[in-house]
């Protein structure tokens, strides 16, 4: 097994997290390579360059977000963006130590938070009954010519605008546990919110056109730290779980931001999900346009468009 290593080294939990990893895998007797990450997109690029000189495993130290940039560098674009990206290396297995703010895409494989030692242990048992196949969804925002990969969740309205104030927290800030960061940021992106008309179309249907306050397509179980958008939400079963709500005052939206974490929020007639492999989300005028979160990146605007692609990226887990 040829396996790299890749630190998202501008968080420092990860780089707290390393020196116990490296000794769990020094004492296991495993051979690797280690790149620490340079800027934004960076883990995208030295992914792919892997998979195409024979790496085989490629291991993350990090959260969602670097997750994301990983999981995207498993694929190889296509210059028309009508058509799905494939993948570089179908064989090879995509592998995460959680040490981010949320980790919400692990939560969500196993149903709970797991110790960081125990994902180590899965790593080095080279068990291929821990590795399962997931689906990815398929991006495509700012009038559809920027593509992209998201593995976990993308919100837009409160969520997108969160996501933004979470990634331009302090350093304060960033010494709280990520479901307190992600509360703050939300109760912040609340005060700010104005409603605005957005069309969403699953498979071809219009499902919902109205003023909006979240927009959500979920692939795994948690997003926003610990946030179960949609209770049903699977990572293998080739649907997107789209999440919308609409007309909810400012109240109702602290109290369902109260309940989301327990899922209880879909018990409100005001929020609605719906399940599908395509989805189509659109605004109406360049002032109401949404910024597009997906894995805790901040992509684009919308109008956006997602596919899911089913069980074409191999997990340990």
């Amino acid at each position: 097994m040829h396996s790299l290593v890749i630190i998202n080294n501008a968080a420092a939990k990860a780089r707290r997290s390393w020196p116990n990893i490296k000794k769990q895998l020094d004492t296991a007797d495993i051979r690797f390579d280690l790149y620490e990450t340079k800027g934004p997109g960076d883990a995208t690029v030295k992914t792919r360059d892997a998979l195409r000189n024979g790496v085989t495993t490629i291991a993350v130290v990090g959260g969602d977000g670097t997750l994301s940039e990983v999981a995207e560098g498993f694929f190889s674009f296509n210059d028309d963006l009508d058509v799905s990206p494939i993948v570089i290396n179908p064989n090879a297995r995509l592998a995460l130590f959680p040490a981010g703010t949320g980790d919400d895409f692990a939560r969500g494989l196993r149903g709970k938070r797991s110790s960081l030692k125990s994902w180590v242990d899965t790593f080095i048992s080279h068990s291929e009954a821990n590795v399962r196949p997931v689906d990815v969804l398929y991006g495509r925002c700012n009038d559809f010519q920027n593509a992209f990969i998201c593995l976990n969740a993308s919100t837009m309205g409160i969520g997108g605008e969160t996501a933004t104030l979470v990634a331009g927290q302090g350093q304060l800030m960033r010494n709280f546990p990520g479901e307190f960061r992600f509360a703050a940021a939300a109760f912040r992106a609340l005060a700010i919110w104005r409603e605005r008309r957005v069309r969403v179309t699953v498979d071809g249907h219009v499902i919902a056109d109205a003023p909006m306050n979240l927009i959500g397509v979920a692939n795994g179980l948690y997003a926003g730290g610990g946030m179960m958008l949609s209770p049903d939400a699977r990572a293998d079963d080739g649907k997107l779980d789209v999440v919308t709500a609409s007309g909810l005052s400012r109240t109702n939206v602290v109290t369902e931001l109260s309940r989301v974490h327990r899922g209880g929020h879909v018990g409100n007639p005001k929020v609605k999900i719906v399940r599908g492999e395509t989805v189509r989300i659109e605004t109406f005028a360049a002032q109401d346009a949404l910024p597009i979160e997906a894995d805790g990146n901040v992509r684009g605007v919308t109008p956006v468009q997602f596919r899911v692609l089913p069980r074409v990226l191999r997990f340990v887990s």
